[in-house]
């Protein structure tokens, strides 16, 4: 992979090709010109990091060229060369945006420790941009919590393709954690100093999508007054999470097969081919494999994503989690929240451990962020919980044995009625001591005839005083 670019702006033919063939050793690639307005149309058709101009030159000078080149892209580093090292020129320049300025005639050591510090200072200030945005998101959604036989197994296929440059596909239901993934597979991999960018490809109007993936050029459509680097050039060195990849339209899945088969691309309106290293991990909520069959989705785009597939659990098939989710997220929202609550009580965490949760962890979260907002006591009780939490009765639901529901008792209802509650728990002890009975007394394997939970079990020993 080549260095930064780096354009060249000087009236003296040797000032340019000293300065091109040093910085062509150094393995930046140069572009080089005569005057300020042949700097112009080449920093129109390509995206210059750096440029290197003279103050004095005839026609327009170097502080109107840098005033215009900030006008286009305020992001480009700019630094000055003067003969005249005078302090009024050095104050000119620095207000009007340069970096630095270097002096004729020339100390190499010097021009090299400029040129590396200005650049440094650039992918600082980018990796910087990309930090905040993260630091905004990361309290959005838990970090990878769990203990599941599922989860263990997917812990360890991220730490054996952390290091590898093959492409992944998570796929799994909304809400179950496929950024996370994605992140700590990043994080646990030699890019983890570099950017990881995330783009929800079903978020963006078709229309401006192929400008955030690849950047566009000043004028390549109405609005388009700048520059601009995609997406791929920012997370260059690092990793790009493509979430919703089957929403991508058709011609742009071309253009990203060619990304991930050339490793370039052309920003729209540009026709220079731009170089980049970026590892690429796709995450999908619909079945993929089915959108390409029924011809929505490109198959050969498909196979180039899928090397490596990663299946996300659903949160029902992984309860035994739900306790230790929903106290990290406890934690979490209580100090947010700067509330002084001691934990969530034994019942609330029995009805939570019972539900099937639809929205899987993001919907887990919300619950446990609801229950802290309005919870008034020193524990979190049922009646912080939604309504739709508390009216499912825990353990009531039929349980299976075998994969095979037991039956729902045939009740005659008595003119007289009867007490409800007593007859439910009733019914619930007879259950359990019967699945107590055929586990020869094992709680645990009890638990999982009762497709509930060990805590649960424990909970429900206790509450009816089962010996």
């Amino acid at each position: 992979m080549s260095k930064e670019k780096i354009l060249i702006v000087d009236d003296e033919k040797s000032i340019r090709e000293f300065l091109e063939i040093m910085l062509k050793k150094e393995g930046y690639k140069v572009g080089s010109a005569v005057n300020a307005e042949e700097a112009l149309k080449l920093f129109h058709n390509s995206n210059y990091e750096l440029v290197i101009s003279d103050i004095k030159m005839s026609g327009m000078d170097g502080v109107e060229l840098l005033k215009k080149i900030k006008e286009i892209n305020p992001e480009t580093i700019v630094l000055m060369i003067t003969a005249y090292a005078s302090v009024d020129t050095a104050i000119d320049a620095m207000k009007a945006g340069a970096y630095d300025y270097i002096t004729k005639p020339f100390n190499v050591d010097e021009v090299k420790h400029i040129i590396q510090n200005a650049l440094d200072r650039r992918r600082l200030e980018t990796e910087n941009i990309l930090l905040k945005k993260e630091l905004k998101s990361r309290y959005s959604f838990a970090n990878l919590v769990g203990t599941s036989p599922k989860m263990l197994e997917i812990y360890g296929l991220i730490k054996r393709v952390a290091n590898t440059r093959t492409n992944i596909l998570i796929s799994g239901e909304s809400g179950t954690g496929k950024e996370l993934v994605a992140r700590a597979i990043h994080y646990e991999s030699e890019r983890k100093e570099k950017p990881f960018v995330p783009i929800n490809c079903g978020a963006i109007p078709e229309n401006l999508l192929e400008s955030e993936l690849f950047g566009h050029q000043k004028g390549a459509f109405t609005g388009a007054v700048a520059n601009k680097s995609g997406l791929f050039e920012v997370a260059n060195d690092g990793t790009i999470f493509l979430d919703e990849i089957t929403e991508l339209p058709k011609e742009l899945q071309v253009k990203l097969l060619r990304v991930i088969q050339e490793r370039n691309f052309r920003r729209v309106g540009g026709i220079e081919d731009i170089l980049v290293d970026v590892r690429i991990i796709a995450a999908s909520n619909k079945e993929i494999d089915k959108e390409v069959k029924e011809g929505r989705f490109r198959e050969d785009l498909f196979y180039r994503l899928n090397v490596i597939p990663i299946q996300m659990p659903p949160l029902r098939e992984r309860q035994e989690d739900i306790r230790f989710l929903a106290e990290h997220f406890f934690e979490k929202h209580k100090q947010e929240l700067g509330k002084d609550i001691k934990g969530i009580s034994h019942e609330a965490m029995d009805y939570l451990e019972s539900y099937s949760y639809p929205g899987n962890i993001r919907e887990l979260e919300n619950i446990i962020e609801r229950a802290v907002a309005l919870e008034n006591t020193s524990i979190i009780l049922p009646e912080s919980l939604p309504e739709y939490i508390r009216t499912q009765k825990v353990g009531w639901a039929l349980p299976t044995v075998g994969g095979q529901e037991i039956q729902r008792p045939e009740i005659e209802m008595p003119e007289g009625g009867i007490n409800l509650e007593k007859h439910i728990e009733d019914y619930e002890k007879a259950i359990i001591l019967d699945a107590l009975k055929k586990s020869g007394g094992v709680k645990k394997k009890a638990a999982e005839l009762l497709g509930m939970s060990f805590r649960s079990m424990r909970y429900k020993i206790d509450k009816y005083g089962i010996e």
